[in-house]
């Protein structure tokens, strides 16, 4: 097999440039996915009646929040077109620039997003920055550096977080963690994800195809529902948390 990426780019615009290719080639040759299909539907749809004003981040197709009237942001073109399309409100653009005003939104949703970005501080306190105070954060990421596999790089991932230090970028932001839930799925055999980066890597067009019109539905079916703890629970066994925050009142 050829080498395959094993770590994060050093250059910021790297990193963005990785992520709009790979993005852009997916979101350019799938489908719109319905938010009720994901298991964050029970969550989400429970916070929609006190946030009439949305921001998701970072949706590609794939929007856990209701598309008409939610505010969207992505790098991809295709995604944003084919949101507006659905009435949905989307820009391209990037997450440590907001296009928005400060306190904007009630609800904001950013699944999967701030393990791409370069300089994360910025892009919590932007996120931080147009919630209004005692609005909703809801976002997740991949944990433990140890952890990272070619297949990290290979989507174009900066880093896996480590809960401390997690927990004191939120504080700096006035985002506190209300509750939390194991999140996504981890492959366990390293064989078959080292051949999973190399079919992304070397035959990219046929992967897609792949993953959007088999791996991806199979996924949406052996989804179990989130099981919600208080604060941040045990992280020893985790791959993924997803995390609600709310911020603090008086920020």
């Amino acid at each position: 097999m050829p080498p395959v990426p094993s770590s994060p780019p050093a250059d910021a615009r790297e990193l963005v440039a990785r992520n709009h290719a790979f993005y852009e080639a997916l979101w350019s040759r799938t489908y719109l996915t319905r938010p009720q299909r994901f298991n964050t539907w029970p969550l989400l749809s429970a916070l929609l009646a006190a946030a009439p004003r949305r921001l998701e981040v970072g949706p590609g197709l794939r929007p856990r929040l209701p598309v008409a009237g939610t505010h969207f942001l992505d790098l991809s073109p295709s995604a944003v077109s084919r949101l507006n399309a659905a009435q949905g409100l989307a820009q391209v653009g990037e997450i440590t620039a907001l296009p928005f005003a400060d306190r904007a939104f009630d609800l904001v949703v950013a699944c999967d997003v701030v393990e791409h970005v370069d300089d994360d501080r910025r892009a919590f306190a932007e996120l931080a920055r147009v919630l209004r105070p005692g609005g909703v954060l809801v976002f997740s990421v991949p944990l433990y550096a140890q952890r990272w596999t070619p297949f990290d790089a290979c989507v174009g991932h900066a880093r896996r977080y480590e809960p401390a230090p997690l927990l004191a970028l939120l504080s700096a932001q006035g985002l506190r963690i209300e509750k939390s839930a194991v999140f996504g799925m981890q492959a366990n055999n390293p064989r078959a994800l080292r051949f999973t980066v190399w079919a992304l890597t070397e035959f990219r067009p046929a992967a897609i195809r792949w993953y959007n019109w088999l791996l991806f539905p199979l996924g949406l079916l052996l989804q179990k529902p989130l099981r919600w703890r208080e604060g941040l629970p045990d992280l020893a066994n985790v791959d993924e948390i997803l995390l609600v925050c709310r911020r603090h009142a008086g920020t």
